[in-house]
């Protein structure tokens, strides 16, 4: 059985905080704010996990109170050990991150490593792709990300 699922996630710029995007670093004057660690990527890519299998949201699963400071790496970890307690696997995740800056071409091919490592999938079907907003909008305007995520899933089977 195949399942499709997407999911958004915005995360507005804070200071005094680290820049974290598709676990790792991003070199950048200001950070995500948000509960955990703030990565709208892999906060997308769970999300959109947990809707393919029909289970809800992060909240759902991820509550505030225990998600303090949490890396989201660890995130996306639980929720792709729901998934293969479910029988399923990643096919396939798309991507998109939309921010004015920092560029993120330098940090692309590592984002994937990362991504692809924790959905234990070979890194060519991981996309990441990035784009402005022209300067238009909040993400224009750099208060904060989006990340849009597509992803495949196939299994079920018992």
């Amino acid at each position: 059985m195949l399942r499709i699922g997407n999911s958004i996630d915005f995360h507005p710029f804070k200071e005094n905080r680290d820049f974290i995007l598709g676990g790792i670093k991003i070199d950048y004057c200001l950070g995500l704010d948000g509960i955990s660690d703030g990565d709208a990527l892999l906060h997308s890519i769970a999300e959109a996990i947990l809707g393919a299998l029909a289970l809800g949201d992060l909240g759902k699963f991820f509550k505030e109170e225990d998600s303090k400071g949490i890396d989201s790496k660890i995130i996306l970890k639980k929720t792709v050990s729901m998934m293969k307690d479910m029988n399923y696997r990643v096919v396939n995740v798309d991507s998109m991150v939309l921010i004015e800056k920092p560029r993120l071409a330098p940090y692309i091919d590592a984002i994937k490593d990362v991504i692809a490592k924790i959905l234990e999938i070979d890194k060519s079907y991981v996309s990441v792709k990035a784009t402005t907003m022209e300067k238009r909008g909040i993400i224009g305007k750099g208060e904060g990300v989006l990340a849009e995520t597509v992803i495949l899933l196939e299994g079920g089977e018992k």
